[in-house]
């Protein structure tokens, strides 16, 4: 499988000004050096309109590798944010000046309608977010995805036409900074990959029940690990870990 550099043109959300220029003039060239990020599979990720892209987590610093693939695939890098975070001076104001979008931590119905405002806000403001599925860092022993959380398609499905839902692997990050690791600031650039897949087929999933749910969010994290198993040259395991099932407390976690 070769890499090719991605070759299109940019978003208007990218080409107009905003707070995202001159973050990327820092971010982009310092990830350089730690990262050499070969991207495959862009045509998947629309050049303009609503999005929820969903990735695989294993290390801190994949965010920072997700974030740079997908300004540099032409579109603002967008993340469901802890809700108490936009309450803290000045990140509160950052993090509300790039659209970040606050997440919906408990299953009620005051849940329910945040999530349903904030999937009618990215439809009209046609924006993207990047919604990790898993919800904290992988408790699988071997960094394969673990069993998913509901908020990436609670959102997707909230909106008046479902969004699409786009899958994307990471790998080679943990050579960078491990789980629960440091950063290993040597040798420089090292390889790390992107792919991302066609969106999701969730036609099946017509209601929000939470059985509904979850069978949506288990055919996201499939279609994960596929991408996933492409990159590692291995199949992924049958069976997704649950945490749960070994004593396992899921910490950080960003949806339910």
């Amino acid at each position: 499988m070769t890499a090719v550099a991605p070759r299109r043109r940019a978003s208007p959300e990218k080409t107009r000004p905003s707070v995202f220029w001159p973050a990327a003039m820092i971010v982009v060239p310092a990830t350089g050096w730690f990262a050499k990020i070969e991207i495959e599979g862009g045509e998947h990720l629309p050049r303009e309109g609503s999005y929820v892209l969903a990735p695989n987590h294993y290390s801190e610093f994949d965010p920072v590798i997700i974030a740079v693939a997908t300004w540099r695939l032409g579109r603002a890098p967008r993340f469901m944010a802890k809700e108490s975070l936009f309450h803290v001076p000045v990140l509160g104001w950052l993090l509300r000046a790039t659209g970040m979008v606050p997440v919906a931590r408990a299953s009620t119905s005051a849940a329910a309608k945040q999530t349903l405002a904030q999937s009618n806000a990215l439809v009209a403001a046609q924006r993207g977010v990047i919604v990790y599925p898993e919800g904290s860092l992988t408790r699988d022993p071997d960094m394969w995805p673990m069993r998913g959380k509901t908020g990436a398609v609670r959102l997707a499905l909230a909106a008046p036409e479902p969004l699409p839902v786009i899958p994307v692997a990471t790998w080679g990050v943990q050579e960078i900074l491990p789980r629960y690791g440091r950063v290993r600031l040597w040798p420089p650039r090292r390889r790390v990959r992107v792919l991302l897949g066609p969106p999701v087929d969730l036609s099946a999933y017509t209601d929000t029940t939470p059985s509904t749910l979850a069978a949506a969010t288990d055919a996201v994290m499939r279609d994960i690990s596929i991408l996933l198993g492409r990159l590692r040259g291995v199949e992924p395991p049958a069976e997704r870990w649950n945490p749960a099932q070994h004593g396992q407390r899921e910490t950080g976690r960003l949806d339910s």
